[in-house]
């Protein structure tokens, strides 16, 4: 979220708007015609890409609650409004780029290829859509590990549930190629392709400009 502070003292990265959050249009001042529900859900937000922008830069440790609601332009009481504090407010972030990244990569057309070439489709895409926003791909992808239990069965029942989707459609498509292939391979597969990511995000490469899957057929052929 760009706030114009983006200097020595203050280098938090910013997310690109519209690519897992949006940047709501600056409440008016003053009185408004504005209902309750509407103001909630556009601080909501502004907190939301407040934390995930911290959560990124500076880490899960390093941040607090007065600074995502500074950086926010929001009140601790409004913060408290929605969030019951700094952990809940990244878990809904986290909770939000989990339901972006499953949505854009099930809008992919699956008919009319062969499996192979959907896998493919599937997995350059994921790459792609954490290429979008590369601060929001740090947030949740690196840094979120810090969140402890929680963090790690939250990301276990997003990946699994990814990995079940991915199983329907093999099964749906290619029913004796996947016969013999348990949820725990797509699972193993899943968090193969996730860790390539990490690992490339948290070397420095934030574009993910490094990972060729082209180059790596064996990712491919986890899944096939």
């Amino acid at each position: 979220m760009t706030t114009g502070r983006e200097d020595a003292q203050d280098p938090v990265r910013t997310i690109r708007s519209g690519a897992f959050f949006t940047v709501p249009d600056p409440l008016p001042r003053g009185r408004h015609g504005l209902d309750r529900d509407e103001v909630v859900r556009s601080q909501r937000e502004r907190i939301l890409i407040a934390a995930t922008e911290l959560l990124a830069t500076h880490g899960f440790a390093a941040m607090s609650t007065r600074a995502i609601c500074g950086r926010a332009g929001a009140s601790l009481s409004a913060f408290y409004e929605s969030f019951s504090g700094k952990e809940e407010c990244v878990f809904a972030g986290y909770d939000r780029f989990i339901q972006v990244l499953i949505e854009r990569l099930l809008a992919f057309e699956d008919t009319g290829v062969t499996w192979e070439e959907y896998v493919h489709t599937i997995v350059s895409g994921y790459f792609d859509v954490l290429r979008e926003d590369p601060v929001v791909a740090r947030a949740f992808q690196v840094e979120m590990d810090a969140l402890g239990a929680e963090a790690r069965r939250r990301r276990r029942e997003a990946l699994t549930g990814l990995a079940a989707i991915v199983q329907g459609i093999h099964v749906e498509r290619d029913p004796a190629s996947a016969a013999d292939r348990p949820l725990e391979a797509y699972v193993a597969a899943v968090y193969g392709i996730r860790q390539i990511a990490c690992d490339a995000i948290d070397s420095g490469d934030e574009h993910l400009a490094d990972v060729d899957v082209e180059g790596r057929p064996w990712v491919l052929r986890l899944f096939t």
